[in-house]
């Protein structure tokens, strides 16, 4: 693996924007369909429960948390 561990703020705007459309993302690094993976947060009781994805590329292992209902990364 070579660079940084993380995507670049460019590649991360690339998958939010992928989301939106209703695409299945794909890494923007090598082209390998992304791993999606739901992720729970806060207490539906108190009133900040959210809803994520955890998109994880399974060749070069990058990954990013996107909070679904902002439409934006954590």
């Amino acid at each position: 693996m070579e660079g940084h561990a993380q995507f670049e703020p460019d590649e991360q705007r690339t998958i939010r924007e992928q989301v939106a459309r209703g695409e299945k993302p794909v890494c923007p690094r090598d082209g390998t369909p992304m791993t999606v993976r739901s992720i729970g947060g806060g207490s539906f009781g108190l009133g900040y429960a959210r809803r994520r994805e955890w998109l994880i590329c399974p060749t070069c292992r990058r990954s990013l948390i996107f909070d679904l209902k902002r439409g934006t990364r954590n």
